[in-house]
């Protein structure tokens, strides 16, 4: 089974860099978006099956309507500080989990909680 591409969308480029080394042995591809705007496309473009959205960066509105357009595509958001509230928010939104950015074990472990499964239609 090929590993999935995965996308953050983060403005920060040290975290970025933090998560994406965590998830490197878990992706064939890892791409980037650095703001709520251009997430949709840029999941399109590089058909990423997941995305570590980084609310600092993205809204839940993106969020929310990212899993309304392309509900195949797993969502985990990330923070620096989250909390109860804005977990059960990201999970109301659509997304798979919400964990803390620093914490990039839990990150991976929330990106592939579910089996991954290759779509078979186009992004």
């Amino acid at each position: 089974m090929q590993s999935p591409t995965i996308l953050i969308a983060n403005s920060d480029p040290a975290r970025v860099a933090l998560i994406a080394r965590g998830l490197s042995p878990h992706s064939s591809k890892l791409v980037t978006a650095t703001s709520g705007e251009t997430l949709r496309n840029a999941v399109l473009k590089h058909r990423a099956e997941v995305v570590i959205a980084d609310l600092e960066t993205v809204s839940l509105d993106d969020v929310r309507r990212l899993r309304n357009e392309l509900a195949g595509v797993s969502v985990v958001c990330t923070h620096r500080v989250p909390d109860e509230q804005m977990w059960a928010a990201a999970l109301e939104a659509g997304a798979d989990d919400c964990c803390c950015t620093a914490d990039v074990d839990d990150v991976v472990r929330a990106a592939f909680h579910r089996p991954y499964k290759v779509r078979s239609q186009a992004a």
